[in-house]
């Protein structure tokens, strides 16, 4: 049986009335429900989106969303990176619905539940329906993956720098900021 975005809407509106907390997906006519984050990596979504805002928003390149924000693509899916970026000139305006479009930039968490391979899967997809970069922040590893859709991944760690000429030229940030402080 394959469902379709409606079938997710009446889902997720039951979900609500009795007040849990899921994300749900639609993945090739299947609902996939998206447990909570771990809170490392929620903080690690937060710093990134703050960082990201710092340069995109007084520039006004777009518009950043968190794991809540959805999107409809181009294959039917209804998927929702933990943060994402679509530039200015796709989307002039925000809707009271689904975006009906791929981000430009995807980002994923890997939180302690996550398997890598699903997201990097995730991630691929979003590439192959027009996004122009997927992040995958693994907490574990302290690395960052950027992988773009011509098949080329870079692996980055905590000395590096990561930037995204193609969407925020001459925007960088130091790896090591994502990582949460500790405070002694």
């Amino acid at each position: 049986m394959t469902l379709t975005i409606r079938d997710l809407e009446k889902l997720q509106e039951k979900l609500q009335e009795e007040q849990r907390d899921y994300q749900l997906e639609l993945q090739e006519g299947n609902i996939v429900v998206v447990g909570p984050s771990d809170i490392e990596s929620s903080e690690i979504g937060a710093e990134f989106i703050r960082l990201l805002g710092n340069w995109v928003k007084p520039r006004r390149l777009g518009r950043r969303f968190d794991y809540s924000g959805e999107f409809i693509m181009s294959n039917t899916d209804l998927r929702a990176p933990n943060v994402s970026f679509v530039s200015a000139e796709r989307l002039k305006r925000t809707v009271r619905d689904f975006a009906n479009l791929v981000p430009d930039l995807v980002v994923e968490i890997k939180s302690k539940t996550d398997r890598i391979r699903p997201i990097e899967e995730k991630i691929k997809l979003f590439l192959q329906l027009g996004a122009q970069v997927g992040i995958l922040i693994n907490p574990d590893e302290l690395t960052v993956s950027v992988y773009r859709p011509n098949g080329e991944m870079e692996m980055l760690a905590s000395e590096d720098k990561l930037t995204i000429p193609e969407l925020f030229p001459g925007w960088e940030i130091a790896i090591s900021e994502l990582w949460p402080p500790v405070f002694e």
